[in-house]
């Protein structure tokens, strides 16, 4: 991001109608390992990028963006957010607990595809 926070791709998000049934298929036939699972999200690793199942049981794809996700990890949420919001990227939520320390904000692309940043709180606030 131009001497700043650096964004990079690590994860990728696809909703899923059957979460054990889509685990199952990426667990067993392409012989990703899963890191963590629960009803709502399951996290696989892909070769240096997380794959991470969202049950979505009901969305249709063109219907509901959550469908699909890009998700850019951040060193220090706080500075990627503030960096983002002063080249006038419009935010849906602050930053926010989504798993352990990690926090999340997300936002849109002009196609209205979901774009996240991901990270840990690194100076405070």
């Amino acid at each position: 991001m131009g001497g700043g926070e650096a964004l990079r791709l690590g994860t990728v998000m696809l909703g899923v109608r059957e979460m054990d049934r889509s685990v199952a298929f990426y667990r067993d036939r392409l012989g990703l390992a899963v890191q963590f699972g629960s009803a709502e999200f399951s996290f696989l690793s892909a070769g240096g990028v997380a794959l991470v199942l969202r049950a979505a049981a009901g969305l249709e794809p063109a219907g509901d963006a959550r469908w699909s996700e890009l998700v850019f990890h951040v060193e220090d949420i706080d500075a990627a957010y503030r960096q983002l919001r002063e080249r006038g990227i419009e935010f849906r939520v602050e930053p926010r607990v989504v798993t352990g320390e990690q926090l999340a904000a997300d936002f849109r692309d002009p196609d209205g595809h979901v774009l996240s940043i991901l990270g840990v709180r690194r100076g405070g606030r």
